[in-house]
């Protein structure tokens, strides 16, 4: 190629090879497609790099490694036509598009910045069409967060390493998490259960079909049993009398689908749906953004962008959709117009909704080309997308009531008519809930009692926070923005402040005591109005209504003040490590459960004189099938879950290991360990299904 060939290139640069690969497909032999690997420059790791004396001016630098990649960058774009920059379409991408400009020293004038919320061919012309300058507007509400997140940082992290102990940190948006999580678990401690009795009676018509109905109350008035005494009562005030239907009222309900997702719906439902993590839901979903190669096609963009708070979908994404619709189930399951859309109080409605970028990309149909994670999350995505354009699903309901001297009963059915949107959206939620007929009834007929029966129930404490209701927790409060909820939870998760059980999130002591700290010094640090407000004013910067410096201006005197108040106030703080039973086989001592850069481990308390640690891992809950250990849920290097037994590395070995959970039982037909298989239907099975094939349904 000739040096004037070369010249009339124009240069594209994103962070990711992926999204370079997706983009080459479209942009033609004049464009060169190049990836930064994502951030180029950055405030420096060893020092606070902002000088709050010289009016909050960052000191960005390099980011280590980047040199050589930056120098090729440097040539291209100097030999480059036009240099674009395609980094993502929101604060964090216009901001490394902005450092891009510095670190390559490009020609402003030869220099665009072009945005597309999905990676097809006509958004990525359009948006060459569209080119514009960076926006600085985006730049400067991104460094505000950045500023200012690093100020708290590197301002809290340092006290807490003198009075608790090294390698902590304290974050604006994560000890608001860590808040939340420990004001729950305050809530669960204080929580007094409350006694309550309901009754249940089957009962059946005269062609003896039967249904269950619910107490009410008395006197047509709703009646709370609280004593056994209270039920005793209305047991015996039925015992003589006779069942009469009093009331039957039919009538027709529709249930209207949710819309699209959101990054904070996304990252709830695939927690509840795929047991998805939401920093593995964010990864594989930025995954399916950025390309994946698709038999027959080459690398496609699945979805649009995923950092999203909106609802909205674009008018053409709309037709295609319907169309789909019509064509695969029919008209009556289409919409007829497109759903209206109100943005949320807070929300920035920047991006659409998360949807499929071509909606003829069936999940079935590309399930071959895609990982098992990405398939499960592409169906989940496509599935929303196209539920939300659908019509609503039509029941047929019937409420009845029963009166037995003057005892009201309740009972209720529903038949689905029309299924609508559940013909391919069915969440977890709404598959168990079975539909539930009654039998025709007629006002003023005697039912006969089959049995009935009072149980004793007892008020629970609110649930703890799963990752999935934290991330509700987080939006609804307005806390953080859709690209920091994943990083959050795993921050405060690595960090050790909380564990997560049986998806349940619970405050560790370490975790309780950097609260208290957080919340008895920088009450206005965790205070969830002050960190909403604070994300309302960085919109106010990027809708240029305040300069970025101004919000530090105001926000780092008093934080200063009251950083040198606790400095002097809080004393030194002993976290005591938990202690285990595991028994350190090197020196006899109990080993505790230390923290680390990759989670908790177990390390021996006689360090340094030993130095014995290793991995922990979680029980099972069953005894190991082949010796006398237990099972503990362990990882292959690439990350896949399996069951082995805790002394697999013991002498004399026990190798017991099995990709599925053990139950603990023995086979009744050979005595091999038992297993459970399946996720949504489960089986009880013989792990040795070569010989002997034993299995059993079961309901869990």
């Amino acid at each position: 190629m000739s040096k004037k060939e070369t010249k009339s290139k124009n240069l594209v640069i994103v962070e990711s090879p992926a999204k370079a690969k997706t983009l080459k497909k479209f942009m033609g032999p004049s464009y060169k497609i190049e990836a930064s690997m994502g951030h180029v420059r950055d405030l420096p790791k060893s020092e606070l790099g902002i000088e709050p004396e010289n009016d909050f001016e960052p000191k960005y630098i390099t980011i280590r490694g980047k040199g050589e990649l930056l120098a090729k960058l440097r040539k291209e774009a100097k030999a480059a036509a036009k240099v674009y920059l395609a980094t993502d379409p929101d604060r964090e991408g216009e901001a490394i598009s902005w450092h891009l400009m510095h670190a390559l020293k490009v020609d402003p004038e030869k220099t665009a910045r072009i945005t597309f919320n999905e990676i097809t061919q006509t958004a990525v012309k359009k948006a060459v069409k569209e080119a514009r300058a960076v926006d600085m507007r985006l730049v400067d509400a991104q460094q505000a967060r950045r500023v200012l997140d690093r100020i708290v940082g590197y301002g809290i992290s340092p006290l807490l390493w003198k009075k608790v102990k090294k390698g902590l940190s304290a974050g604006r948006v994560q000890s608001v998490a860590l808040k939340i999580i420990c004001d729950r678990e305050e809530e669960i401690d204080n929580f007094t259960p409350e006694e309550y009795w309901t009754i249940e009676a089957m009962l059946a018509n005269a062609k003896k079909k039967q249904f269950e109905a619910k107490y009410h109350g008395m006197d047509g008035k709703k009646k709370k049993l609280s004593s056994e005494a209270d039920a005793k009562a209305v047991l015996k005030a039925v015992e003589k009398g006779d069942f009469v239907v009093q009331d039957v009222k039919k009538s027709q309900r529709q249930r209207k689908p949710n819309p699209p997702f959101t990054t904070s719906t996304l990252q709830q439902e695939a927690g509840r749906e795929l047991n998805f993590a939401t920093r593995k839901t964010m990864m594989i979903a930025q995954q399916l953004y950025e390309g994946v190669a698709v038999a027959g096609h080459g690398t496609v963009g699945l979805v649009t962008y995923i950092r999203t708070d909106s609802t909205r979908i674009a008018d053409e994404a709309f037709a295609t959709g319907k169309e789909y619709i019509t064509s695969t189930f029919g008209a009556a399951y289409a919409v007829k117009t497109k759903p209206e859309v109100k943005a949320k109080r807070g929300s920035q409605d920047a991006h659409e909704a998360i949807r499929p970028s071509y909606v003829h990309f069936n999940p079935e149909d590309i399930k071959d080309s895609l990982s098992r994670d990405q398939y499960r999350l592409y169906r989940l995505i496509w599935r929303r997308f196209l539920a939300s354009l659908m019509t609503p699903a039509v029941f047929d309901t019937v409420a009845v009531k029963i009166e037995n001297n003057k005892q009201i009963f309740n009972a209720s059915g529903s038949i689905l008519k029309f299924e609508g949107y559940k013909k391919v959206y069915l969440s977890k939620e709404e598959e168990e809930e079975a539909a539930k007929s009654l039998p025709e009834l007629e006002v003023g007929e005697k039912l006969a009692l089959v049995k009935i029966t009072p149980s004793q129930h007892f008020t629970q404490p609110p649930p703890r926070y799963s990752e999935a209701s934290l991330v509700k927790a987080l939006e609804e409060n307005g806390v953080g923005r859709p690209s920091t909820y994943a990083p959050t939870i795993s921050t405060i998760t690595a960090r050790g402040y909380v564990s997560k059980e049986q998806k349940a999130l619970y405050p560790t002591e370490l975790g309780a005591i950097v609260n208290n700290i957080m919340t008895e010094n920088f009450e206005h640090i965790v205070d969830i109005d002050f960190t909403a407000n604070m994300e309302e004013t960085l919109d106010r910067v990027e809708d240029g209504e305040i300069a970025w410096k101004d919000v530090m201006r105001d926000f780092y005197p008093p934080f200063k003040t009251k950083l040198k108040i606790a400095e002097e106030s809080i004393g030194e703080i002993e976290v005591r490590d938990e202690v285990t039973d595991v028994v350190c086989e090197n020196c006899g001592r109990n080993m505790v459960i230390k923290f680390g850069r990759y989670g908790r481990f177990l390390a021996c308390p006689g360090f340094p004189d030993c130095r014995n640690a290793k991995p922990l891992f979680e029980d099972a809950g069953v005894a190991c099938p082949l010796c006398d250990g237990r099972v503990q849920i362990k990882k292959t290097k690439k990350g896949r879950i399996y069951f082995g037994c805790e002394n697999n590395q013991a002498e004399p070995v026990c190798d017991f290991m099995s990709w599925n959970r053990p139950t603990g039982q023995p086979c009744p037909r050979c005595g091999q360990p038992l297993v459970e298989k399946g996720t949504k239907s489960k089986k009880i099975s013989c792990t040795d299904e070569k010989n002997c094939g034993y299995f059993t349904e079961t309901d869990k």
